[in-house]
């Protein structure tokens, strides 16, 4: 990825610079004197303002951290765009593989915001007109508002010879879904150890809760989009309660601890078949994710139905913003 700016090149040690251009004249003496005391007054609050700091004081004028959160709401944002190939992988957002329409975005770390965009939405529009695109990957070199395409999105918005492009985009609310809610289960799972990824459900998502002996337990989402409960959940089957950014809500029961299967659901997480209502919750923060080192990729695989021995999995969908 390349603005297209270069950088000037060094000059050589001892070697002279170039002459002013013309028109370009010395200052008389008395302004050369003003601009010396001028230099001496600058370096002096230099060296204050660095012994302040290594004493211990803050700069009053300290910007505050910016807050890492995924891009939500009907707001528009202005940026650029810049585009690359995932190469069919699903990204950091751990998808089994990309989407089938190669339609897709990498975001910054703020807005990418520890996994909290995964599996949102966005519209962007360029200079030849709007692409609606998957939060699929994280692009760590990007600054807020550098949006990384497929290189099929980008085409849609721009000529690729251009390389970069200035963008606005926008979050995609309650986006139409491909299908009802999937579960999968990561490898190396257990009733010791429980990691689950939700997919299929529209909007970000803000915390998915397990059913454990009559009372719910937070997942925390790592920052390769699964939820873990590390020191487990059971041997299954599962109850599980999803609830995205805008307050929507779906239980879903009967999930197996089978690792690696994806397991579809029978109802989506708003619309038909789900209780939703016109105010939004107002969304919250997503959990911070520990570090970790690379990000688990997942094997492609599909979706694999229930044996007849075991029960189908049964989704129950529950007013948006209510609690057990």
């Amino acid at each position: 990825m390349t603005d297209g700016s270069a950088p000037h090149p060094p000059i050589p040690a001892g070697a002279e610079r170039p002459p002013a251009g013309p028109g370009r004249r010395r200052a008389p003496a008395r302004a050369r004197r003003r601009l010396a005391a001028a230099g001496l007054a600058a370096l002096a609050a230099v060296v204050a303002v660095t012994l302040a700091v290594r004493g211990g004081a803050a700069p009053a004028c300290a910007a505050p951290p910016l807050e890492a959160a995924p891009p939500l709401g009907a707001g528009a944002h202005t940026g650029k765009a810049t585009f690359y190939d995932s190469k069919g992988a699903g990204g950091n957002c751990s998808r089994p593989a990309a989407p089938t329409n190669r339609l897709y975005v990498a975001l910054g770390p703020s807005e990418y915001a520890a996994g909290a965009s995964c599996g949102g939405f966005l519209d962007v529009t360029g200079p030849r007109g709007t692409v609606r695109v998957l939060v699929m990957d994280q692009c760590p070199e990007c600054a807020p508002g550098h949006l990384d395409l497929s290189a099929e999105a980008f085409a849609r918005i721009a000529d690729p010879v251009q390389g970069v492009v200035r963008v606005t985009y926008r979050a995609v609310v309650d986006p139409a879904l491909p299908g009802p809610l999937t579960f999968r289960i990561k490898e190396g799972a257990s009733q010791w150890w429980f990691a689950v990824l939700v997919g299929d459900h529209g909007n970000p998502l803000r915390s998915v809760e397990v059913r454990q002996n009559g009372s719910w337990r937070a997942a925390d989402r790592e920052d390769y989009n699964y939820w873990l409960i590390p020191s487990g959940a059971g041997p299954g089957p599962y109850t599980i309660r999803v609830t995205d950014g805008y307050g929507h809500r779906a239980t879903a029961t009967g999930i197996r601890m089978a690792p690696g299967q994806v397991q579809r659901s029978t109802v989506r997480m708003y619309g038909a078949g789900a209780v939703t209502t016109t105010r939004p919750a107002k969304p919250s923060r997503s959990p911070s994710a520990r570090p970790t080192s690379a990000s688990p990729s997942p094997p492609p695989s599909s979706p694999a139905a229930p044996t007849p021995s075991e029960p189908s999995p049964v989704v129950e969908a529950a007013a948006p913003g209510a609690c057990a």
